[in-house]
């Protein structure tokens, strides 16, 4: 009998090995709102991958503007006096875009990389303003942050911090409540003020089980930061262009972030870009025209990858172009109706969630979110299994009102099944 230890040689992430290997499900190829594995089979791709598919899969033109822009220079570093002319014009775009008057930009490769730096630029920030005290980074329950050792420490998933040998990879963080802001009052004057560097936060929380924000809290996170000279991190590595109807959730929200990162959706996943928007009382210090201007250490090789930021600049010419930012709008008053319609008539669905064009189904706690995600392929949809017992739902922004109402109601199906047997 063949061993799990003879499988594949790619070691999958966040997985259960014994219980993955000889399952894995290989995608061959992905068309629109669809991808196609390896044994036939048509799947909607109803997590728009991990959240970030949101002009679809195999678009044309992002696959032209790589081709073309390798043909040109395939990439060039941006380190010291270097660039290269598609990282600054995507900088510029992103500037004109951003929930912050006049901000900077720090390019890197994806959403971990944009949480790490982000945290340490709080941490330097503090230290430059002659308050080096300021280290710990607040982040609230059931968050996440990507698994970098930044994003593993300030996780709200506690099992994400499990096994490193402490609670975190960096101890000087800790958890705020998910919706209680009196409750981050009292933690904040539990820790001190003047020990607290930033405050990260989802506006809608992904991978915690797509939870909305209660009325009000998060403008009351910002009235906290204010009140005690803590900086706000607003996390749109999901939300960010578009995902809730606006350009960035902040928007959606009325947030005046200090420092917001993003990734996936601003190529919408074709290749690896993230990064951090900056407001100018953080970043304007550095450029004062002075030997003793300090230095903010960071970079990395593929930070402002030219091939990367043009296919960022044409993925968001799509969502300018065909107002797919609309788009979400519409599909939003589709799960807005049809989700409160699915608890009702389901007795195993326990609660569902929605902003723009993010939901969850929490399913009754006799039944597995996972197995019933497993039943969902087999009827031809992907979902996926979320903290609290949830389904993900989060299709691309180009999927039809009735490919969206298909998959609801498939969900219904697949825990009315779980259910009954």
């Amino acid at each position: 009998m063949a061993s799990i230890l003879d499988g594949p040689a790619l070691w999958p992430a966040q997985a259960h090995l014994p219980s993955v290997i000889g399952r894995q499900i290989v995608i061959e190829r992905g068309e629109g709102s669809y991808v196609y594995t390896s044994d036939g089979r048509r799947l909607f791709d109803g997590t728009a991958g991990l959240w970030h598919a949101n002009i679809g899969h195999s678009h044309p033109e992002l696959a032209q503007a790589a081709h073309e822009q390798m043909l040109r220079l395939e990439t060039y570093h941006t380190f010291n006096r270097f660039a290269n002319d598609k990282a600054l014009a995507l900088a510029e775009r992103l500037a004109g875009i951003a929930p912050i008057e006049r901000a900077k930009v720090i390019l890197n490769s994806g959403g971990s990389d944009a949480i790490d730096v982000a945290c340490k630029l709080a941490r330097r920030h503090w230290h430059r303003e002659g308050r080096p005290s300021k280290t710990v980074i607040l982040s609230r329950e059931f968050a996440y942050h990507g698994l970098h050792a930044y994003g593993t420490s300030i996780a709200g998933l506690d099992f994400n911090r499990e096994g490193y040998g402490s609670d975190s990879l960096v101890p000087e963080t800790a958890r705020i409540s998910l919706n209680d802001a009196e409750q981050v009052a009292d933690t904040i004057m539990r820790i001190g003020p003047d020990r607290i560097a930033a405050m990260v936060t989802e506006p809608v929380q992904g991978t915690g089980g797509v939870n909305p924000p209660a009325p009000g809290y998060l403008q009351a996170l910002q009235r906290l930061c204010r009140t005690h000279d803590i900086l706000l991190i607003v996390d749109e590595v999901i939300t960010g262009f578009g995902r809730t109807g606006t350009m960035f959730a902040s928007e959606r929200y009325g947030l005046e972030p200090d420092l917001v990162t993003f990734a996936k959706g601003v190529t919408s996943g074709y290749v690896p870009l993230g990064g951090v928007l900056i407001h100018p009382r953080i970043w304007e210090p550095f450029y004062v025209d002075s030997p003793a201007t300090p230095v903010f250490r960071h970079g990395s090789t593929y930070a402002g990858h030219a091939t990367a930021a043009a296919v960022a600049l044409r993925n968001l010419d799509i969502l300018e172009r065909d107002q797919l930012l609309s788009r979400v709008t519409e599909l939003e008053a589709i799960l807005d109706r049809e989700l409160p319609a699915l608890r009702d008539r389901n007795p195993a669905v326990s609660e569902v969630r929605s902003a723009g064009l993010l939901g969850a189904v929490t399913v009754a706690g006799h039944l597995s979110a996972e197995r019933i995600a497993d039943s969902l392929i087999d009827m031809g949809f992907i979902s996926r299994p979320l903290r609290g017992n949830s389904l993900q739902i989060s299709p691309p922004f180009i999927t039809t009102n009735d490919e969206l109402v298909s998959f609801v109601r498939a969900i219904d199906d697949a825990v009315g099944n779980a259910h009954q047997a």
